[in-house]
């Protein structure tokens, strides 16, 4: 698995993935990208910026997507934050993401 070899395992990645989520302020979204090197890598953009931007800071194709705006959260999880993003684990489309790894490879 592409997640395994990039993080150590499952469970660092999913650490590293909620730091970074932790680590945003305001509208904000997380993302799991696949860079132009082919790796797998975690970053955030601010507001309605993506990984697909010329002016993101670490570009790639998303895979994976976290939206930390509030309208995202707020009516299930008020100002509880940390909640969500754990939930999020809980909904992830593993075979999506795969495919979207495999699709992302082949540009």
């Amino acid at each position: 698995m592409a997640i395994t070899k990039k993080f150590g395992s499952f469970d660092s990645f999913k650490a590293a993935f909620k730091d970074e989520a932790a680590k945003q302020f305001g509208s904000a979204w997380t993302w799991l990208i696949v860079d132009k090197s082919g790796n797998l890598q975690i970053t955030s953009t601010q507001n309605q910026d993506n990984p697909l931007m010329r002016n993101a800071v670490v570009s790639g194709t998303p895979i994976l997507a976290l939206d930390l705006w509030e309208h995202a959260y707020y009516l299930g999880y008020q100002y509880k934050r940390k909640n969500y993003v754990d939930a999020f684990f809980e909904v992830i489309d593993w075979k999506k993401v795969g495919e979207n790894y495999e699709a992302a490879l082949e540009k």
